[in-house]
């Protein structure tokens, strides 16, 4: 039985690397999302039952334990060398002369790629399987970022033996590669931030490089990194004759390799193949700023050799920066979907790159203090793919500049402005800003919220910009004639529309806390706020040190939800909702029973047969609660293998652990 259960595993295992590779790598799935989770479900279920033959290459394990403490310094076997910049044709030249007397040849070959902005990453594997992730750092020493590489689902965990026969087979080899974060990955990530109230990245790089210093890789895998590998190494050296071959040996072997690399057989090739992407790379859904030119032939490389900070075989072709000069106008507030007020500068229209600019973002107050910037300044500015534009330096300051403010109310609504202590942000508070209006009906409307299906982006553009609807609390006196006259609508959809809407007044109160969009307050702590409060009067009225009280509520969750009731356009729209017929009570309280009843448990580490998830569901069902942070109020701490500082935490304040044997008699079981 043992044996066929061995078996079955191994089989799913193999079953899902290759369609994660099919996905992430090739972009070529096979099987629907619907098919592939059910694979992994019957994964996670055998496993569970079955920790005997939990593996840490499994594709269950890319993401688990707890965040680490701090990343342990790696010293790499050879040393990741930087790349020598060239900015134009002629040092281009001059590198290909240098190549070629230092080679005695007349021509040599070389391999071009593209040159992404991101980290670099070097992986090691042992007998096929991921071991090891190590950041560039100084080229000699980098941080050991393992947990967090492995979240990367284009990274295989392992590489099948019988490929291995490509290079070998060694025991031990190295890849090298760019970790990057796509635009669109980009994009998400800064939303995400922004609503959360942290300080948005400023480009891709900068996001993918700060994502891998997380210590904690759950919030790693929310980021949807990619890597694409450029080198293969064993001892140090590339143990193929030619890079292109090593190239497409990487492919073979599983890695995800951008596919626009080219062998250019003559040094025209090589300029063909610059000019060409020169325009092409703004339509790739990541970002290059140039071009790597490397020697094909390996066995040249040692004899090239290197100096003390880059190789000889190889460079960089950067383009030139789409840039220009121009003067500061005017600064003004612009104000974002989730309220932000961010400062832009209104230009003198200048030409970049072929486009016309006349505004650039600079971001915050504190990259407008880092960088001087006053109104009638003349300023650099540049254009980086399809990122907005955005102020560089000031080139010259002028005598009579004047210093930007942040207005004290909101420039859309006339609203109370304000900046958390810490922050960088500053917000508009009231929630029916026409300027986040149509976030926040999306936001009311969702399925996690209020649950009110059909309003879509389509219909909520309608609805604010006929008028219709100014703040959330509308959309509950809508009448059928304004919805059936909508484009798109007619007196069916607009039934069943107002059907959904009638219905969401029995959303429960903690369904009610978590759409009126109070920053930090998400579905679980709008479920325990609901929990402690049981009204959403109580809530509204409640002094720092009563929220402070609630489960989870620190001091920034418990000042954001104190601006959001202390606004009064806010209370306006609750008083709207009162009367719409939501729920503002809490119509049963919360589950009192069990054998845990009221009792807190802390997890950490990783339990033998029981995974984190099954057993918060097992505390919860008897009736108690599963905290993130061991306090005073923590009854147990359930300790696994390799436990977190959540240990050290419980023994400091004397709080009891269990194992999961304990847990498990604790429950009855």
């Amino acid at each position: 039985m043992a044996k066929n259960i061995e078996k079955e595993i191994a089989k799913l295992r193999d079953e899902i690397r290759h369609h994660e590779h099919r996905y992430y790598v090739l972009d070529d799935p096979e099987i629907s999302d619907f098919k592939f989770d059910k694979l992994m479900h019957r994964l996670q279920e055998l496993e569970r039952q079955h920790p005997e033959f939990v593996a840490p290459d499994s594709p269950t394990q890319r993401v688990g334990g707890e965040p680490a403490a701090e990343f342990p310094q790696v010293r790499h076997p050879a040393p990741m060398l930087s790349l020598d910049n060239t900015y134009s044709v002629d040092e281009l030249r001059d590198f290909d002369r240098r190549v070629r007397e230092l080679a005695g040849r007349a021509k040599v070959e070389y391999v071009a790629e593209l040159k992404l902005d991101g980290l670099s990453m070097a992986l090691t594997y042992e007998d096929g399987a991921l071991v090891r992730g190590v950041t560039r750092g100084d080229g000699e020493v980098g941080e050991e970022v393992t947990a967090n590489v492995k979240t990367i689902r284009s990274v295989p965990l392992r590489v099948e033996a019988k490929k291995l026969d490509l290079i070998g087979p060694p025991a031990r080899f190295e890849v090298r590669g760019e970790v990057i974060m796509t635009r669109k990955a980009f994009e998400q990530t800064n939303a995400q931030r922004e609503a959360a109230g942290e300080q948005k990245f400023a480009n891709p790089r900068n996001a993918a490089a700060g994502s891998m210093r997380q210590l904690d890789p759950r919030i790693v895998a929310e980021r949807k990194l990619d890597m694409y590998l450029y080198y293969l190494q064993v001892n140090g050296v590339e143990p193929l004759g030619e890079h292109a071959q090593a190239l497409a040996t990487l492919a073979k072997l599983g890695f995800k390799v951008n596919p626009y690399w080219r062998l250019c057989r003559t040094f025209d090739d090589l300029l063909a193949y610059i000019q060409q992407w020169e325009t092409k790379r703004h339509g790739l859904d990541y970002e290059i700023d140039g071009i790597v030119i490397k020697v094909n032939n390996t066995r040249l490389w040692q004899e090239l050799g290197t100096t003390a900070k880059s190789p000889r075989w190889a460079v960089a072709y950067k383009y030139p920066a789409r840039q220009a000069t121009t003067r500061v106008r005017d600064i003004r507030a612009q104000v974002g979907r989730t309220g932000t007020l961010t400062p832009v500068a209104d230009l003198e229209p200048v030409d970049v790159g072929g486009v016309t600019v006349s505004h650039a973002t600079l971001h915050n107050m504190d990259e407008i203090e880092r960088l001087g910037v006053k109104i009638g300044d003349t300023v650099l500015i540049q254009r980086a793919g399809e990122v907005i534009p955005q102020v560089v330096k000031v080139v010259k300051h002028a005598p009579d500049g004047r210093e930007f403010v942040m207005p004290p109310k909101c420039p859309a609504c006339g609203g109370e402005v304000h900046r958390a202590e810490g922050e960088v942000a500053y917000r508009c508070v009231n929630a029916a800003c026409p300027a986040r209006l149509k976030e926040s009906l999306l936001y009311f409307a969702g399925r996690r919220a209020m649950n009110i299906d059909g309003l879509g982006e389509a219909l909520v553009d309608q609805l604010v910009d006929k008028g219709l609807v100014h703040d959330v609390a509308d959309l509950y006196s809508l009448t059928h004639k304004q919805l059936a006259d909508l484009e798109r609508m007619g007196d069916k959809s607009a039934q069943n529309l107002l059907d959904e809407i009638a219905n969401s007044k029995q959303a429960e109160l903690a369904r009610v806390i978590f759409a009126l969009g109070i920053r930090f307050v998400g579905e679980r702590t709008g479920q325990l706020l609901a929990d402690h409060f049981g009204s959403l009067d109580r809530l509204a009225k409640a002094s720092e040190e009563e929220l402070l009280e609630a489960e989870e509520v620190g001091p920034r969750v418990a000042e954001a939800i104190q601006e959001f009731f202390h606004e009064k356009r806010n209370r306006d729209v609750i008083e709207k909702l009162r009367k719409a017929g939501l729920q503002f009570e809490q119509k049963r309280a919360r589950k009192a029973e069990g054998k845990l009843a009221g009792k807190q448990f802390v997890l950490t580490g990783t339990l033998p047969t029981c995974s984190r998830d099954e057993a918060t569901r097992l505390i919860e069902e008897a009736g108690g609660r599963v905290m993130g942070s061991v306090s005073k109020r923590t009854d147990y701490v359930v300790v696994g293998a390799d436990p977190g500082s959540k240990l050290d935490k419980a023994r400091s304040l004397g709080v009891p652990t269990l194992d999961e044997a304990g847990l498990m008699k604790l429950l009855g079981k």
